[in-house]
């Protein structure tokens, strides 16, 4: 039986992020993706200037109860950006609601970068988001995010391996089986993901190469091949494979074409490379 992903993120209608990213790749991977829109923007946050901004935070309740009455089967929830305590507490409702023994519920805590919040949160914000990263299956956050979690002093991107597994160790502490770190060096010139299974014991890493500058909406490109390769069966560490070497092609084309990196990377035309990855 096809199965069915929720995905709950904010929709940009121009610049590749969010529930434009993560609906496209989950469907072309083959599952059936119904999305819960927590806000709608002109653009993304990221580049652009004079953006609108909707949120749709009364419009989820009222969706979630249409939902109940048809008794949906939700195999996976997957959540990204959410604006408010308000919309953490009502996605963990969605959580509880739906979920069965077999749901796979995986959180990016989208929240800060480079060390510091994204300018739209207070410093209580991580602990809201604490919440729903104890009842996720798998938690993605970059070493920002996790640092803002675990409420420990930022180490820096290019932190060492030992540092690496401390923060992954910890991050399972917090409830998921399984976390990823994404954005992770350990070699100059390389760049990938960090993962431990708390129900194997096992660390898995992958490094691919780096390639220079911030690309748009990348982290949302990972999670998503992230996601539908765990669907598809992959245990972890051939997931972050995949989702690393996918999120490193449309990055590769969006260098090779020249167009302006802010409206997003050319995921669209690696969208077969991923499908033989996922084969």
């Amino acid at each position: 039986m096809q199965k069915r992903v929720v995905a709950v993120h904010d929709i940009s209608c121009v610049g590749k992020c969010s529930l434009t990213v993560a609906l496209p790749i989950l469907s072309a991977a083959g599952f059936e993706t119904s999305v819960l829109p927590t806000a709608v923007l002109s653009t993304h946050t990221g580049g652009f200037t004079g953006y609108t901004f909707r949120d749709l935070t009364e419009d989820v309740t009222p969706i979630l109860n249409h939902w109940k009455s048809l008794n949906l089967r939700v195999d996976s929830v997957y959540t990204g950006y959410l604006g408010s305590f308000e919309q953490i507490a009502l996605v963990c409702g969605l959580i509880d609601s739906f979920r069965n023994e077999n749901t796979l519920v995986m959180v990016d805590p989208v929240m800060a970068d480079n060390g510091k919040l994204y300018a739209a949160f207070d410093e209580e914000f991580p602990k809201g988001m604490l919440s729903l990263v104890r009842k996720a299956d798998i938690v993605v956050p970059n070493l920002t995010e996790a640092s803002l979690l675990l409420g420990i002093p930022y180490p820096g991107d290019n932190c060492d391996r030992k540092t690496v597994h401390e923060i992954l160790k910890a991050l399972t502490g917090l409830g998921p089986d399984e976390a990823v770190l994404s954005g992770v060096s350990f070699a100059d010139g390389k760049l990938g993901a960090a993962a431990y299974s708390k129900k194997t014991g096992k660390f898995y890493e992958y490094q691919a190469e780096r390639v220079d500058g911030y690309f748009h909406g990348t982290g949302d490109i990972f999670g998503s091949a992230l996601l539908a390769a765990r669907l598809k069966g992959k245990d972890l560490g051939a997931s972050i494979r995949v989702a690393v070497n996918y999120t490193l092609s449309a990055i590769r084309r969006t260098v090779e074409e020249g167009t302006d990196r802010k409206y997003g990377v050319n995921f669209e035309e690696s969208v077969p490379e991923l499908l033989k990855m996922l084969r």
